[in-house]
């Protein structure tokens, strides 16, 4: 006898709905719409069969072993904010919605760690070690609306990873339900350790393809006794992106430093009513922290005179701050234009310039318009190309803009993705990277832990 995929679906909803508080299961056609696309402006195909608001760990661990028994795939979520339509979620998929999940289980100030649910919200876990003296170093400018989850599953970066790291560098330790409900807890509370496999890491970045986190033990920092931001105008993008190479080649390690070109800044100045833009066609925002900031920022202004039309210094927080919201806001600021493709190369440090030109010669190759800002420090970079969002799908000039700036990275010795993670809109893309040893590898690796290929299936590989 043949079990369909309707009869499969049947299956899980009564599984579910048995299994479950009334209030975790949502079904329904439009009621499981918002939750069928992530921030991408990417859409799947049709609706969620289902949404399982999970609560705590149990309910992963029922949500997951009904779905692994019938064969039907599994999308996880968090805010859905993510950048590269890894939480999309079509017809017949089972959304596992973890935003109930948002405690903070235990902060230690001694041992500077916490531990927390994947649904706590980036900033909140900040606020919270900050009334210790400390804070969760990994910054995304997203991380008033982020989770700590969607952080992990893509590897996420942020303003401040030019010093302290990106995301995986904070996470110690994971408690993991598997495809089939398993739990396991990976890692470990100390900040070294090296017994067995690295599956900590391995799991961060992952996307949501090898397991579901249920709870993570993140490395906490002691919040800077000083900083200082330094920003600096010049008259194009590429001479900025030439400026950071030269802080870079003078050893200086500032904890961010964000380049906007002009686009951006006019877009920022439409939605905030600033005037950025007349002040030069790039901003430089390089922040020093430490108790050597000063002398770091000083250095950096020595470093940018002569190269930038203007420099200027601060070490009062509030206008940092101010500073700060102008980088902050530029993606919400460029979506108020239209529906975004957002793009998220890297290129080693020393390329940076070479990548904005290429950036700007797939542009007018194109004729798209892209407007580009950048963790520098990092030759990380996010071309965006702004669409008409009554146009469905991504026109085909997009999309060849698109591949060239990807294979320009690739050519420059870069990577598709620093921070946003692959997705649905890199794939196409992905074997250019790994090559086929690799790819065939990580394909293998993907089957030992999801052998029915139920987790976030079309994502990441």
């Amino acid at each position: 006898m043949t079990v369909t995929r309707l009869d499969r679906a049947e299956a899980l909803l009564s599984a579910l709905g048995r299994d479950l508080p009334a209030d975790a299961l949502t079904t329904g056609p439009g009621a499981t719409a918002p939750y069928a696309a992530d921030r991408s402006g990417s859409r799947p195909d049709g609706e969620p069969l289902a949404v399982v608001h999970a609560a705590h760990a149990e309910h992963v661990r029922t949500a997951l072993r009904h779905a692994h028994a019938l064969r039907v795939p599994v999308v996880p979520r968090g805010a859905g904010t993510g950048l590269s339509g890894g939480a999309n979620a079509g017809t017949g998929t089972l959304v596992l919605d973890l935003s109930r999940m948002n405690r903070i289980l235990d902060l230690d100030p001694h041992d500077q760690v916490a531990v927390v649910e994947p649904g706590v919200v980036t900033a909140e876990l900040d606020r919270a070690a900050g009334g210790f003296g400390l804070r969760y170093a990994p910054d995304p400018a997203s991380a008033a609306i982020s989770t700590v989850g969607g952080n992990i599953a893509t590897n996420a970066g942020g303003l401040r990873c030019a010093k302290y790291g990106v995301t995986r560098d904070a996470v110690l330790g994971l408690d993991v339900v598997l495809a089939d409900g398993t739990p396991i807890r990976t890692g470990r509370g100390t900040v070294k350790g090296v017994t067995g496999y690295d599956l900590t890491a391995l799991l961060t970045g992952s996307e949501g393809t090898l397991g579901v986190i249920t709870a993570a033990t993140v490395r906490l920092r002691p919040v800077p006794e000083s900083t200082a931001t330094v920003a600096a105008y010049f008259d194009s993008f590429a001479e900025g992106a030439e400026a950071v190479s030269a802080l870079t080649a003078a050893r200086l390690e500032p904890a961010m430093a964000e380049l906007l070109d002009g686009p951006v800044l006019g877009a920022v100045d439409a939605a905030r009513g600033t005037d950025l833009r007349s002040r030069g066609g790039a901003l430089l925002l390089v922040q020093c922290d430490g108790r050597a900031a000063a002398a770091e920022a000083e250095l950096a202004v020595r470093l940018l005179r002569g190269r930038a039309a203007s420099v200027e210094t601060t070490a009062d927080p509030a206008q940092a701050d101010r500073l700060l919201a102008a980088r902050r806001l530029a993606l919400p600021a460029l979506e108020r234009l239209g529906r975004v493709l957002i793009e998220d190369i890297a290129v080693p440090r020393s390329r940076l310039a070479d990548a904005v030109r290429e950036i700007d010669a797939a542009a007018g190759r194109h004729d798209v318009q892209i407007f580009t800002f950048a963790h520098a420090a990092d030759g990380n970079l996010h071309p965006i190309l702004v669409l008409d969002p009554d146009v469905p799908g991504v026109p085909d000039a997009a999309w060849r803009a698109a591949g060239d700036i990807f294979t320009a990275a690739l050519r420059l010795g870069g990577t598709l993705t620093g921070e946003h993670g692959v997705g649905t809109l890199k794939r196409r893309w992905l074997a250019d990277e790994l090559g086929p040893e690799q790819h065939a590898l990580q394909q293998r690796v993907k089957a030992a832990f999801d052998p029915h290929h139920i987790l976030n299936p079309g994502k990441a590989l």
